[in-house]
């Protein structure tokens, strides 16, 4: 073995923007391309706005103007503008900036110094210009160094700050901005900040009422049990109201930043409402039967957050200040205040809520009476049929908790058939991902109650597997990965799967854990080269790199590929589309629309968009011109 030094010689010191592109990751979360609302590209956006907030919040400058052209990203406030002897400092060096002075900054979402200047690092080309009281400061950087930094000059513009930024393709790989993620964002913003007027591309977004607004916009088509209740106080704003879906959905902010993975006040929030029904009521109603089908919105301002990553996605504070109450204190006395008082004086809504939490109460009593009975049938299953080929590091989850480190890392392939998960259990990665095998199509659970979940031996088997029978609290794998053949028996059983969730387990798939697993449609090669294409327009483009010379075979099910190729698709390279739910979708109108019954609407649409063409050497339609069910769509 060769001898490993380690001496002088091997300690590196780095600076700001090396270590940032070195590790982005801890910067920013997860890098991605865009295709889903959390990565980077979405971060680094967020990061420059959260500036512009903090000055409306501050009361500096009503609008805030977003551009995005050519994966250019320009953001223009009207605030007070960066003072111009720190304007290359607050975005060049780490831990430099305002929000440290507690006076000017109270409740501000970057008290870290960091996120503008990873914006800069992470840039192929950032450019800063700061504008104050005629005088304009401009420096311009390359991935993080300095290029121009000219003197402030005479500038005749309204004070504020513009920020020009363009990712750099280097670490953000083949990325595109969603411009329907990005709306999204603004559209967030401008409902925790009523009056600010915001613009995407010359588009306006701006809300009058603030959450009221976004549970009616979220909400659009849904049929809710009762009007909205909407309850404001100092730092402290909510709505909510119940549905007739299953599960429970929130929209949770903390200083104005979309906590998505919740965390100390969603928590708060739950228990107080909890509380205040059983005390109101005066009953000993379950927990689960109060919140099952809540949707809810909850905003609330704290000194110095404190929150578990950079990113900031889940708050893990305690307290509201530095004196104050805990915010689970807090949160309480404002719910338990204002919700009683609000139900003491609207009968109606009083009336309706109790109603839906006694259908609920009726809903999970009659599933009593089969839950123990398919829990046995379950575990005899798993044990006994090998119907869950797990990974590794769920081998002792009933001796030990798995880590959420583990489980983060941890992805299960649903199938249909034994060719299919054949393949993919022989070329998987044992240690972070399972294979569920599904035993023919599933059942069309289309209006069914929850009953079904456990009456059909498929859909109980597949819920334990996954844990989500009481909540995604105890979901088992952060990615579950639908896997179906490319033809017309795999896109239905998708759609069964899709209908299945949406159904039943609507949060999974709001908080991003479904996938669709793509696989190639077809291989291209000869003697020399071997080209994995998926769809008609790379085939063609695979054809022409081979000169014509080429071998193509047609993959129409997961069980034609080889162990060796598969283990091409799910490692590295492997391509998942992500099942989004966002905006003003409604599940209610989307299942029905798909899966029930053939009304005149889907017949049209049928007729207008279906068109088939007869591959004449494989004699099947092509996939690509197959309807789709296309859950994720614009806010």
């Amino acid at each position: 073995m060769a001898k490993v030094t380690y001496d002088e010689d091997n300690i590196r010191s780095l600076d700001w923007k090396e270590h940032i592109r070195m590790r982005p990751g801890m910067y920013i979360g997860k890098l991605g391309d865009g295709a889903t609302p959390d990565d980077g590209i979405y971060v680094l956006l967020k990061e420059v706005i959260d500036n512009s907030i903090d000055e409306y919040v501050m009361g500096h400058g009503k609008v805030i103007d977003v551009r995005i052209e050519n994966d250019m990203v320009t953001i223009r406030d009207y605030g007070r503008g960066i003072p111009l002897g720190k304007v290359v400092d607050c975005v060049s060096k780490i831990n430099t900036g305002g929000k440290y002075d507690s006076k000017a900054f109270k409740k501000s979402v970057g008290l870290n110094g960091v996120g503008t200047k990873a914006v800069n690092a992470l840039s192929d080309y950032f450019k800063v210009v700061a504008i104050r009281e005629g005088k304009g400061k401009l420096a311009e950087f390359e991935k993080g160094e300095l290029r121009k930094d000219p003197k402030p000059s005479k500038m005749a513009e309204e004070n504020g700050t513009l920020v020009s930024f363009k990712p750099d393709a280097e670490i953000f790989k083949n990325y595109k901005y969603r411009l329907n993620y990005v709306e999204n964002q603004l559209w967030n913003y401008a409902y925790l900040n009523a009056g600010l007027k915001l613009k995407l591309n010359g588009k306006v977004i701006q809300s009058k009422n603030g959450l009221l607004d976004l549970l009616q916009h979220r909400t659009a088509s849904e049929t809710l049990r009762y009007p909205i209740i909407h309850l404001k106080g100092e730092d402290i704003e909510i709505a909510m109201s119940h549905g007739n879906h299953y599960g429970e959905q929130y929209y949770s902010f903390v200083n104005g930043q979309n906590t998505t993975q919740g965390g100390t006040h969603l928590n708060a929030f739950r228990e107080a409402i909890v509380e205040t029904i059983q005390k109101h009521y005066n009953k000993n109603y379950n927990r689960k039967d109060i919140l099952s089908s809540i949707i809810a919105a909850i905003s609330v301002r704290v000194e110095e957050p404190v929150f578990e990553s950079q990113t900031k996605t889940k708050l893990g504070s305690t307290d509201v200040g530095p004196e104050g109450p805990t915010i689970r204190t807090f949160i309480g006395h404002f719910i338990k205040e204002k919700l009683d008082n609000f139900l003491h004086k609207n009968a109606e809504v009083k009336q309706a809520l109790e109603k839906r939490i006694l259908q609920s109460q009726r809903e999970r009593q009659e599933i009593a009476g089969i839950k123990k009975l398919a829990n046995q049938r379950a575990k005899k299953a798993n044990l006994h049929n090998k119907k869950l080929r797990d990974c590794r590091i769920h081998y002792n989850a009933g001796t030990r908790k798995t880590k959420e480190e583990d489980r983060l890392a941890s992805s299960i392939f649903i199938t249909e058939g034994d060719s299919a998960s054949g393949s993919i259990t022989k070329a998987r990665n044992v240690q972070t991902q399972a294979v569920f095998s599904l035993r023919g199509k599933p059942l069309n659970c289309y209006g069914l109650t929850k009953k079904v979940v456990y009456e059909n031996e498929e859909f109980n088997l597949l819920q334990h597997a996954l844990n989500i029978e009481d909540g995604l609290d105890g979901l088992r794998y952060n990615n579950v990965i639908i896997a179906t053949d490319a033809d017309v028996d795999g896109m239905h059983i998708r759609l069964l799967l899709l209908t299945f969730f949406l159904q039943f387990f609507p949060d999974l798939v709001r908080n991003g854990h479904l996938y669709i697993f793509e696989t190639p449609l077809f291989r291209v090669r000869d003697k020399k080269d071997t080209y994995y294409c998926y769809s008609e327009e790379e085939k063609q483009e695979a054809v022409k790199k081979l000169r014509g010379k080429a071998e193509i075979t047609r993959f129409k099910g997961l069980g034609e590929i080889s162990p060796s190729e598969f283990g091409e698709f799910i490692g590295e390279n492997i391509r998942l589309e992500p099942v989004v739910v966002d905006g003003e979708s409604d599940i209610d109108q989307i299942l029905t629309y798909y899966m029930g019954k053939n009304t005149p609407a889907r017949q049209e649409f049928i007729i207008d968009n279906l068109v088939i063409e007869i591959d004449e050497v494989e004699g099947t339609a092509a996939e690509d011109d197959l309807p789709k069910m296309e859950v994720s769509v614009a806010p």
